[in-house]
C-alpha cells in the first residue's frame, strides 16, 4: 500500500477509534459487531422470507446464505492470508495507541470478513427486493454499515479493511442477486 495512503488509513482510524469515543459508542459498539446480537434479525428475514413467499423465499434465504458463505471463505481464507495486514492491535506503528474494545482476534485485518459478509447479505437483499420495497437499500446498507463502523471502532481493523470488505462484500452479494433474478425472473 502506498504511504500517503497507508498514513491516511492510520489517522483515520485514529479518528475512529480515539477522538469519537464516548460512553454510547463504548456500549453499542462492542454489541454492534458481535454476530449474535444480528440472530433476532435472521430468524426474522428466514421467516418473513418462507411465510411470504414460500418456495421462493426457501430460494432467497439458501442464496442469503449461500452469497454470505462465498463472501466469508474467499475474504477469510483465501484474501487474508495472501494479504496478510495486521491488524491495528498487532500493527508496530498503531497498536501503542490503539484502544482495544475486544479482544484482538486471531488472524489478519484485510479485508474485513464481518463487512464482507454483512454487504454480500444487505446488497443481495436491496437487489432482490428492490421492486417491491425501495426502502429496503437503506436499512440494508445502514446495518451493514454500521457493522463496519463498529470495526473501526472496538479497534480491530483500519478502515480500508473495511472499505474494501464492503466493496467486494458488495460484488458478492450482486453476483448472487443476478442468480436469484436468473432462477426466479418474475419475482
Amino acid at each position: 500500500m502506498p504511504d500517503y495512503l497507508l498514513n491516511l488509513d492510520r489517522h483515520l482510524f485514529y479518528f475512529i477509534n480515539h477522538d469519537l469515543s464516548n460512553s454510547f459508542f463504548d456500549w453499542i459498539m462492542p454489541l454492534l459487531r458481535n454476530p449474535k446480537f444480528w440472530i433476532p434479525l435472521y430468524i426474522f428475514i428466514i421467516v418473513f422470507c418462507l411465510w411470504r413467499y414460500k418456495k421462493t423465499g426457501a430460494i432467497i434465504i439458501m442464496l442469503l446464505a449461500a452469497s454470505a458463505g462465498v463472501a466469508d471463505f474467499t475474504s477469510g481464507v483465501i484474501i487474508k492470508h495472501n494479504i496478510q495486514r495486521l491488524r491495528p492491535c498487532r500493527d508496530p506503528v498503531v497498536s501503542a495507541t490503539d484502544i482495544s474494545r475486544v479482544p484482538c482476534g486471531s488472524g489478519y485485518s484485510f479485508p474485513s470478513t464481518h463487512a464482507t459478509d454483512h454487504f454480500a447479505m444487505a446488497i443481495f437483499l436491496g437487489f432482490v427486493f428492490f421492486r417491491k420495497w425501495r426502502w429496503v437499500w437503506l436499512w440494508a446498507i445502514l446495518w451493514a454499515g454500521s457493522i463496519c463502523f463498529a470495526q473501526v471502532y472496538v479497534g480491530v481493523h483500519f478502515p480500508v479493511d473495511v472499505l474494501c470488505g464492503a466493496l467486494y462484500g458488495a460484488f458478492v452479494g450482486w453476483l448472487f442477486s443476478l442468480l436469484f433474478k436468473k432462477l426466479q425472473p418474475a419475482f
